[in-house]
């Protein structure tokens, strides 16, 4: 049975992918902080790795042949999405397992005519100046996934809205582009990127890139 270990699994995206894949049959774990709290919403018999993601080691995590990384943070400590990349990276530099999967953001994804990213659309928003960091340090982690050769990852971006919901009955994939569907949406339900994201974990599709899921 596969074992995958979810970090941040209390947060919309992680619980969303712990449940998607118990419910799939796989063998999942909690990567959290708090475990207190993992059981309180996911359930109390649950398997729980109660660590900071930060000090998580290659012996806490060589069992698993799947690690996503949900980690969420507050915009103004953005940057730590970047930090908790280089260091999942860093763990497992020249093998092939565990297969790591990062939740990026839809800034990093391309847009209109011009082909420019999303991100700078987010930049003129009104509100921006709360949150513009979140979509600048995701854009920052996938820049650095990308140099990444010799480590087994795969980025997933959410659409321009992410938000907590039901999966859709259909589902969009795509690779770089921001996608929208047939009434002109752009979002992303937690339960659709879970699904996507088991998906990925029993059917390997994508290696060293970063694909796109919407609702459709």
């Amino acid at each position: 049975m596969t074992k995958v270990g979810i970090i941040g699994a209390t947060g919309m995206a992680g619980s969303a992918t712990f449940k998607a894949a118990k419910q799939a049959g796989l063998d999942v774990t909690a990567v959290v902080r708090n475990a207190a709290k993992a059981k309180e919403l996911l359930g109390a018999d649950i398997q729980i790795l109660e660590k900071d993601a930060f000090a998580l080691t290659t012996e806490d995590l060589a069992g698993f042949d799947v690690i996503v990384d949900a980690f969420s943070t507050a915009p103004a400590q953005a940057y730590l999405h970047v930090d908790l990349t280089a260091h999942l990276i860093s763990l497992f530099r020249e093998t092939k397992q565990p297969r790591l999967i990062f939740i990026l953001g839809a800034g990093s994804l391309h847009t209109g005519a011009d082909n420019h990213l999303v991100v700078e659309d987010i930049k003129k928003m009104p509100e921006a100046a709360a949150w513009v960091n979140t979509p600048v340090n995701q854009l920052a982690e996938l820049h650095f996934l990308q140099d990444v050769t010799n480590v087994n990852w795969v980025g997933v971006s959410p659409a321009s809205s992410f938000v907590a919901g039901p999966a859709a009955d259909k589902i969009l994939y795509g690779t770089e582009d921001l996608l929208v569907n047939a009434a002109g949406e752009s979002e992303t339900t937690g339960d659709t990127m879970a699904q996507a994201i088991v998906k990925e974990i029993q059917e390997p599709t994508h290696k060293q890139e970063r694909f796109t899921v919407a609702n459709g």
